[in-house]
């Protein structure tokens, strides 16, 4: 028996990197998924990779996570076709630049605030009803030291990813009444966007795994997920509005993410 028998989960940005080793090892121990994704090929791979390789119960639902419409739509496909809801995993982003704070604009700011933070406000009110009704619930969040460390240049995704620490919290606290556990990530992984990075600043890049006290970045699939597997079981019944810093100790002292910003 795997430890999500029997589970339903929503996972957000599933098609690549941290959505996608967390649906993989989700599916690997007996859960059904939804894989939420705005890109159609990277959605619908994944979703055939978990029924393929898992034998997994799985369906791509095309999501734009800056839309309400969409994600509303995703939760209700869910719960149609498996009859329930018990695990919400928010991984999802997209957009943003690397930019001081005085060149950010509204439309970039308002940008982050929604997708960072507002898309897992809908997605976890629309599942809150299905996991009251069970008393038992999961919702895993993805946070990011960008805003814990308050990292230059990304000022919009440190701020809706803080938003969206302080909402996991408020609702933690409020939602455990009935038996729904909600809890943050804040991950360092070597990821499609951190690749991207990589390339772009290739000295800082070296600097933050030379400072990194594992010496590298962390495996989407083979670090990262295993703690979201952990919060989103039963295991998990008693730890509720915390978060995990699973990053191989990089926030013990702080990193270097430093890039070449131009004034």
């Amino acid at each position: 028996m795997g430890r999500l028998d029997g589970r339903v989960a929503i996972v957000t940005g599933a098609g690549l990197g941290i959505g996608r080793g967390i649906a993989r090892r989700f599916a690997a121990e007996g859960a059904s998924l939804v894989v939420a994704e705005r890109d159609p090929e990277a959605g619908k791979r994944c979703a055939d990779e978990l029924e393929r390789e898992f034998g997994a119960s799985a369906e791509f639902v095309p999501t734009d996570v800056g839309h309400k419409d969409q994600v509303l739509a995703a939760v209700d496909r869910t719960a149609k076709r498996f009859g329930r809801i018990d695990i919400l995993v928010n991984n999802a982003w997209g957009g943003g630049s690397v930019s001081r704070v005085e060149k950010k604009s509204d439309e970039i700011m308002e940008h982050g605030f929604r997708v960072g933070m507002m898309s897992a406000f809908w997605s976890m009110n629309a599942c809150f009803p299905h996991m009251r009704a069970r008393r038992w619930g999961r919702i895993v969040n993805l946070c990011s030291l960008n805003g814990v460390n308050a990292h230059i240049g990304t000022a919009e995704y440190n701020t809706g990813k803080e938003a969206l620490r302080a909402l996991t919290r408020t609702a933690a606290r409020e939602w455990a009444r009935h038996g729904i556990c909600a809890n943050v990530i804040c991950p360092a992984a070597a990821t499609t966007a951190y690749a991207a990075f990589a390339a772009a600043n290739p000295k800082n890049a070296a600097e933050l795994a030379a400072a990194n006290p594992m010496g590298r970045m962390g495996d989407p699939e083979a670090d990262i997920a295993g703690v979201a597997l952990f919060l989103a079981s039963e295991d998990c019944r008693y730890l509720t509005g915390n978060t995990l810093f699973v990053d191989g100790g990089s926030h013990i002292n702080g990193v270097a993410w430093a890039p070449e910003l131009p004034e």
